[in-house]
């Protein structure tokens, strides 16, 4: 799960790490009466969506009257953004945050996130900071400095020093950043985070470090522990279909291609993907049903497949170890007679009742192809969708 800017920051906030006054608004009329409860002569009107690279989107102005403030809001909650972190989508712009404007002496990147080799957690940082990170990893690696956090242990304060002066920090820099990394890891822990990043840590015109950006991302696994995090939730920056497929515990990731896939098993469903590739295909999604999957579940997994005007096949590959295969082909015929699918539909099963389930399949009257195997199917579903554009992949 992700979260705005103006959320990160209260949060931020909550550990005792600096960030700039600013209020959210939802309304140029809001944003003009936050403007004038900060004070100042200058603002930052910033756009909230889910991604990085606002500014060049035209989502970040620094405004100098009241007029520019409103006129600035305006623009903005009237536009969708799309960067290089939105996967293509035009993500609507639903609220501001309008913050003090401030003197930027110097900008510092920061990060903690998991570190999945070593097991534990790792605080990113660079001098280089105000870019994208990875833009730096791939033209001055040197540049990054890491800090890998020991599990039992904890956060020390001898890391901070490491990070600091690894960046170039002064002395009264480094004591600050300690406080700063104390409070990030705590919010890390405290609220099972996958990922916090400030971009750009600044010194500013007072010489004090101050998170001017705010990016957080929470584990969905950890949400049931944390419903003051899950009800920062917004909708509206998520994928709609993942958004359903949530509501029905399935888990679906919408991809570029035309042949969706229905899975039961995370590993089988990355597996069906590889190998619709490796014929020649282009997988439309990411679907795993679960392994105890039903019949309803197979249902609802179809609507959500077929609310996509790209997919030109369906793949369903079930491997019934938990859930009978019988009970798994009674799903796809209520669903396929549900639904009204009117694309081909290739169905690979396996396992427990696995001829009973083959047998109601070929019994249904419907247009399904069975295959034998996962190659097989494969190969089956990527020249049926050939078929249904024409021949062209």
């Amino acid at each position: 799960m992700n979260f705005h800017e103006y959320q990160a920051k209260e949060l931020f906030s909550a550990y005792g790490i600096p960030v700039p006054p600013g209020i959210m608004a939802r309304s140029p009329d809001g944003a003009v009466a936050a403007a004038r409860e900060l004070g100042g002569s200058q603002w930052v009107v910033k756009a909230q969506v889910h991604a990085g690279g606002r500014g060049k989107a035209g989502g970040v102005k620094l405004v100098s009257s009241l007029d520019a403030v409103k006129s600035e809001s305006e623009r903005m909650l009237n536009m969708k953004i799309s960067t290089y972190q939105t996967g293509g989508r035009a993500l609507p712009v639903d609220s501001v945050l309008v913050a003090e404007a401030t003197d930027i002496e110097t900008e510092i990147y920061l990060s903690v996130l998991v570190d999945r080799v070593n097991r534990c957690v790792m605080f990113m940082g660079s001098a280089a900071g105000g870019v994208d990170i990875e833009q730096v990893a791939q033209t001055d690696p040197d540049k990054i400095v890491t800090v890998q956090v020991d599990n039992t242990s904890g956060f020390q304060p001898f890391q901070a020093r490491q990070m600091g002066f690894g960046m170039g920090l002064s002395a009264h820099h480094v004591k600050q950043l300690q406080k700063i990394m104390q409070g990030l890891y705590r919010l890390f822990v405290d609220k099972d985070l996958s990922l916090v990043e400030v971009n750009p840590l600044i010194i500013d015109g007072d010489n004090n470090l101050v998170a001017l950006d705010a990016k957080i991302n929470a584990d969905d696994n950890a949400l049931f522990r944390h419903p003051d995090l899950a009800s920062m939730r917004d909708e509206s920056q998520e994928d709609p279909t993942e958004v359903a497929a949530s509501r029905h515990d399935l888990n679906y990731v919408t991809l570029d291609g035309n042949i969706a896939c229905m899975v039961n098993g995370a590993g089988l469903a990355m597996a069906t993907m590889d190998v619709i590739k490796l014929n020649g295909g282009e997988p439309a999604n990411f679907l795993d049903v679960g392994g105890g999957t039903n019949a309803e579940r197979v249902e609802e997994a179809f609507k959500l497949i077929l609310s996509s005007d790209r997919v030109e096949a369906i793949l369903v590959n079930i491997f019934g170890g938990i859930v009978r295969c019988d009970l798994i082909a009674e799903g796809i015929i209520n669903a396929v007679q549900e639904v009204g699918v009117s694309v081909p539909v290739v169905v690979r099963l396996e396992g427990t009742n696995v001829d009973q389930g083959r047998q109601m399949l070929d019994e249904s009257g419907l247009a399904l192809i069975s295959a034998k195997d996962l190659n097989d199917a494969a190969q089956k579903v990527v020249a049926a969708a050939k078929g249904a554009n024409g021949g062209e992949q």
